[in-house]
């Protein structure tokens, strides 16, 4: 590659953003492709330069930057999150009695999609070839609920109301009313367990007087890469950490055209000796719109790139686990996933 050493070290680690296109988006730091760079992989040299920095956390949402890998192993990590982490979800639905005006194959694809707050860990996969009715499940892999409910008047509402509210009883069916059946022991070993829908909000059907659902769910162990609704998380995204740098000094009216160019936080204005001088303050802010380039005046005076091997994650959880635990899980299962490749390179060296 015919590049002088001077700019080799801004091809291997960052991604420039320029006004028509991106350059540097590959990946080059490989053995043997940059005289006096020794870019073989090493074990040692990976462990100091990895880190894991959790920048913000809650309940159910989780930032934290992820330091030192190739765009590979994040993108892997990324769709094991997505798809590959394990959660309980209504699997099989037993519809006894629905006079409402939903479909069964409706209202049972709607009652699927409910995430269910029940510790996956705590459960074992069903049998792939297991077709169990209503009566044939295990208490080491299903959970099952049971939704009965009927609509009727309120003997209590005004008679010049015209508000449902008022004049019925149950006509709003809320995933709240899905109630845990306890099979087998699990009362005792899931006492504190609180198992049922994450969210009691989710509205799943609308009934008028005499109109009655009579539903029992099957909840099973699965990953997202089977059906969507086992993905733990609402969304799982990452994005390359932007770097900001100014060229020479922009002062005055460019100043502010500039700051107005760049996401809320990443520029600010200093008075120096009366002027008003811009500074990048927090580049982590910015969504890299390109928006300064637009400026005629002013895209020769920034330089808008992205460092390489800086990720910075965004996960929301569905509330089924937490956030932190998602995250440890998703390691769990790309650790599995390479010693299965180790085990299976050693396997094929034996043969």
């Amino acid at each position: 590659m015919a590049a002088t050493m001077s700019n080799v070290e801004e091809i291997r680690s960052r991604v420039i953003l320029q006004e028509f296109g991106v350059k540097n988006v590959h990946t080059t730091d490989f053995p043997g492709n940059y005289p006096g760079y020794d870019d073989t992989w090493n074990m040692q040299k990976f462990q100091k330069n990895f880190r894991i920095d959790i920048v913000d956390m809650d309940e159910n949402s989780m930032e934290f930057d992820m330091v030192g890998i190739d765009a590979a192993i994040a993108n892997a990590f990324r769709r094991i999150l997505l798809a590959e982490v394990p959660t309980m979800a209504v699997e099989k639905v037993f519809i006894y009695n629905n006079t409402s005006i939903i479909q069964d194959e409706i209202l049972a694809h709607r009652l699927g999609l409910i995430p269910i707050k029940a510790d996956p860990r705590l459960f074992e996969y069903r049998n792939a070839g297991d077709e169990p009715g209503e009566e044939d499940c295990s208490e080491i892999d299903t959970i099952q609920l049971q939704l009965k409910i009927k609509c009727t008047r309120n003997p209590r509402a005004s008679k010049e109301s015209s508000d449902p509210r008022e004049l019925y009883l149950n006509h709003m069916v809320y995933s709240r009313d899905m109630k845990w059946v306890p099979i087998g022991n699990q009362a005792d070993v899931f006492a504190d367990a609180n198992i049922g829908p994450v969210h009691g909000d989710i509205l799943l059907a609308q009934l008028r007087p005499g109109q009655e659902l009579d539903v029992v769910m099957h909840c099973v162990k699965g990953i997202g890469k089977d059906h969507a609704k086992f993905s733990p998380v609402a969304t799982a995204s990452y994005r390359l950490l932007p770097e900001i740098s100014l060229l020479e000094p922009v002062e005055g009216e460019k100043a502010e055209r500039l700051k107005r160019c760049f996401s809320r936080g990443v520029i600010d204005l200093e008075d120096i000796n009366g002027k008003k001088v811009a500074k990048v303050v927090n580049s982590r802010l910015d969504t890299c719109s390109r928006e300064v380039l637009r400026h005629d005046d002013l895209k020769n005076l920034v330089k808008i790139g992205r460092v390489r091997d800086h990720f910075i994650f965004t996960v929301e959880s569905t509330g089924i686990l937490p956030p932190d635990v998602l995250v440890t899980e998703a390691i769990k299962v790309l650790m599995a996933k390479s010693q299965r490749f180790l085990n299976e390179l050693d396997s094929a060296g034996m043969e």
